[in-house]
C-alpha cells in the first residue's frame, strides 16, 4: 500500500518558470507574483509530473507520516 504525500514549494528556489504548471494535469498549480503555487491541493493526484519538469528543483513530494 502506498502511503499519502504532500506537494511542497520552496519559494525561494522558483523563479517562476511555470513549467510544472504546464505539466500538471490536475491545473494544481498557478504562477502568482513570479512565484508557483498550489491552488487546488484537494485535486492533487501526487503524479510527480511537476517534480520531474522542475529545473530548479522547486517542488517536491514528500511522505507524511500515517
Amino acid at each position: 500500500m502506498y502511503g499519502r504525500k504532500k506537494l511542497m514549494i520552496d519559494p525561494a528556489w522558483c523563479k517562476g518558470c511555470g513549467i510544472c504548471a504546464a505539466f500538471c494535469p490536475r491545473q494544481v498549480l498557478a504562477v502568482v507574483n513570479e512565484k508557483v503555487t498550489i491552488q487546488d491541493p484537494d485535486s492533487c493526484v501526487c503524479c510527480g509530473l511537476c517534480e520531474m519538469r522542475c529545473p530548479d528543483y522547486a517542488i517536491w513530494l514528500v511522505n507524511m507520516e500515517e
